[in-house]
């Protein structure tokens, strides 16, 4: 009795020694390093590069550069981003399906597609010649490559995005690294901004009299600086996609070395009580995330506007032909330093409250824009309040979502595990709305008569610049702000549902210690 009694002793000190043990392991052995944080938060730059960079020039490009009819590229333009958009749920649903291997989960999908994708994005920016003189060729170039690139920064991202849940089971340090990660994708809108705009800057633009459409640049009779200034802009494009690319790979990288993806760290994810269709349906039934993303839809159509034919208008309408890259520049920097002002603000004032006023802001900036003849320095002032409300744009939806989630959480208690869901919807209805927006803007510019080529436009591409740049974006805001009005979360609702949640999980939390406490005992 007394060697049994004794045996029963050591088991129990055993027991506890393990349960500290593993107590110690949990709080220590997934604990993220700076190190980590920053190599996970260093793969985000190459979508925001990237992204920024297309979206700024890449239809500036097809008509100025490739000499390519506007209906063409709104044809490019429209496919591409529709394309984007579709990929983003494919691709989720694939990885999803991924089993796990040496690498992890995730990681593969990330180190395979990164080769593919610089070398379809270099491709973007490249001007064949053998389609000199053949349109259906120059369409089937842009549009396979375009819609490639598309296809494989998707298969970089979507697993990228996920990879934030098997980093580390802690939810601090996930939170912290998804701090790091959005301070360097602003940041890579800027960086996609500056390469892209200043090594393209740099060179001469020299106005060409007549357009090169359907010609080659042998067979054009033009004078010798107009066919070099030209030949010099298509090496700048690719020169700056050169650069974006080995930028590309360099993050792909740091990512791969340093953040190590942890199969444990998601145990709990795997188990999901419905189907994803069934999973759908409700998402798409919650309220609050259809008034939510109703809004966004509308005000993100307003600055995708905005970023489509931004440049277009510096150059044509302003004609700060010499600058336009300058002001794109500014517009970033001043979103990328006014992030912070906007997470305090929200805090401060409440999210609807900094939804109001931080989109509403670029509107009388715009309307002087739409209405006078500007100069240089009222246009970089203008540059800078379009940052302010670009940063806002950028930061509000992401911090709203999770409310709606929380908000869906407590009214679906048995139906847990479809943030990815509210997530990837929300990015494929703005793609989606990128896709319509720059399609019909390119479109709109064709029906006015935009001519390739040239350095000056008639009085009716002007006009529609101005429409498309300062009166559309405008009605847009007002619409999505109106719509922000029957979003029924605000501060006190916000607050109501986290203390709730709060509730629960500590009651969750003192249920597992009493059955921890229990387990002890028996042991």
């Amino acid at each position: 009795m007394e060697k049994q009694s004794e045996s029963t002793s050591c088991a129990g000190l055993l027991g506890q020694e393990q349960s500290k043990s593993m107590e110690k392991g949990r709080q220590g052995k997934h604990k993220l390093s700076i190190c980590s944080k920053i190599c996970y938060a260093i793969g985000g730059a190459p979508y925001q590069i990237t992204g920024c960079a297309l979206g700024f020039f890449l239809q500036i490009y097809l008509l100025d550069v490739v000499q390519m009819a506007p209906f063409y590229a709104s044809i490019i333009l429209f496919t591409g981003r529709v394309w984007d958009a579709i990929t983003d749920p494919l691709v989720g649903f694939f990885v999803s399906k991924s089993n796990w291997t040496g690498f992890g989960r995730l990681m593969p999908w990330i180190i395979l597609s990164t080769p593919f994708a610089v070398i379809t994005y270099f491709l973007v920016w490249f001007v064949p010649g053998f389609t000199s003189g053949h349109t259906s060729g120059q369409i089937l170039w842009y549009l396979t490559f375009y819609c490639l690139f598309q296809t494989l920064v998707t298969c970089f991202h979507v697993p990228y995005s996920a990879l934030t849940m098997f980093i580390s089971k802690e939810q601090s340090d996930r939170d912290s690294a998804t701090g790091y990660r959005m301070t360097v994708e602003v940041l890579g809108t800027v960086l996609g901004t500056a390469i892209q705009g200043q090594i393209v800057g740099k060179v001469e633009d020299s106005c060409v009299t007549n357009s090169f459409q359907n010609q080659s640049l042998e067979s054009v009779n033009e004078s010798p600086q107009d066919l070099e200034s030209l030949t010099s802009m298509r090496h700048a494009y690719m020169i700056a996609a050169g650069v974006i690319c080995a930028i590309y790979v360099l993050c792909a990288i740091v990512l791969s070395l340093g953040v190590q993806e942890r199969r444990d760290s998601c145990e709990l994810l795997t188990d999901q009580p419905i189907s994803f269709w069934q999973g759908l349906k409700l998402v798409m039934s919650h309220g609050p995330y259809i008034k939510l993303i109703t809004g966004f839809l509308f005000t993100s159509l307003a600055f995708m506007l905005l970023e489509g034919n931004f440049a277009l208008f510096l150059k044509y309408t302003l004609q700060h032909r010499k600058h336009f890259q300058n002001i794109l520049l500014v517009i970033m920097i001043s979103a990328t330093l006014t992030v912070p002002f906007w997470q305090w603000f929200l805090t401060r004032f409440g999210k609807k409250t900094a939804v109001y006023f931080g989109i509403s802001s670029v509107i009388p900036f715009l309307i002087v824009a739409g209405v006078v003849q500007i100069n240089l320095i009222v246009t970089y002032v203008v540059a800078i309040a379009a940052g302010l409300s670009v940063a806002a744009a950028f930061l509000l939806p992401w911090s709203m979502l999770p409310d709606v989630i929380d908000d869906f959480v407590l009214k679906n208690p048995e139906s847990p595990g479809h943030e990815a869901i509210f997530f990837s919807f929300y990015v494929f209805f703005t793609k989606f709305a990128s896709g319509v927006s720059l399609g019909i803007s390119t479109l709109s510019l064709d029906f006015a008569g935009y001519k390739t080529g040239t350095c000056e436009q008639p009085g009716s591409v002007d006009l529609t610049l101005k429409l498309l740049v300062c009166a559309a974006p405008i009605v847009m805001i007002f619409i999505g702000l109106l719509l922000f009005k029957l979003y029924p979360i605000d501060e006190e609702k916000r607050k109501e549902n986290k203390k709730a949640l709060q509730l629960i999980r500590d009651s969750d939390r003192d249920s597992d210690s009493d059955s921890m406490e229990l387990a002890s005992q028996v042991v």
